[in-house]
């Protein structure tokens, strides 16, 4: 029996958009991949989601890893909204799910920069029945510390819960503790196997 359905945000309940927001800037197409590389790209992006770094230290890891376009790397972020745009579905997914009596919640790699320049692309979070966000636990998936955050918080029982995904990786760290996975490729794939799935565990 499956109570819980769990969802990552970037990429499942929001569209990842960084081509078009680097697209945005009067760059050339060359220049948006380099400056892509030095931001999203760059290893420390992940920073943001972990909140350990500042914001200012980690664009200055950015701008040590590629000093002759520090001017760039600082313009461009200094407001990334359309990093990632708002998705149509979530709401009218995330209801028609808590209509049927199951309980939502999202599990998420995310910053407080991205929650703070890109306000309109989380407007289903009152939908929901809460969450963890990466930023205000200090972990990122798929360290098996942020789903323990998760069930611990939520009193969850593991295997009445799925969670859904964009990411391999990310879905491997919650089976690891006995949790049902779904990847998601796109919103319709993605509401067929979870129905499948639910009518599989609950009839």
């Amino acid at each position: 029996m499956i109570d819980t359905v769990i969802f990552d945000i970037g990429g499942v309940l929001s569209v990842l958009g960084r081509m078009n927001f680097f697209r945005k800037f009067d760059y050339t197409e060359q220049y948006r991949e380099r400056l892509m590389m030095d931001t999203v790209l760059s290893p420390w992006w992940k920073e943001f989601d972990r909140a350990v770094m500042t914001e200012e230290e980690i664009i200055d890891r950015f701008v040590q890893g590629d000093p002759e376009a520090e001017k760039d790397i600082r313009h461009v972020m200094k407001n990334i909204n359309g990093i990632v745009v708002r998705a149509d579905y979530a709401i009218p997914w995330i209801r028609s799910l808590k209509e049927r009596g199951l309980r939502v919640l999202y599990l998420s790699n995310y910053s407080e920069k991205v929650l703070r320049d890109c306000p309109e692309v989380t407007d289903f979070l009152p939908e929901t029945d809460g969450g963890v966000f990466s930023y205000t636990c200090h972990l990122i998936k798929p360290e098996p510390g942020i789903y323990r955050e998760l069930i611990e918080k939520y009193d969850l029982v593991p295997e009445r819960c799925v969670f859904l995904d964009d990411l391999q990786a990310n879905l491997d760290g919650a089976a690891a503790f006995g949790i049902h996975t779904i990847r998601f490729l796109s919103h319709g794939q993605a509401q067929e196997d979870l129905e499948a799935l639910l009518k599989s565990e609950n009839g």
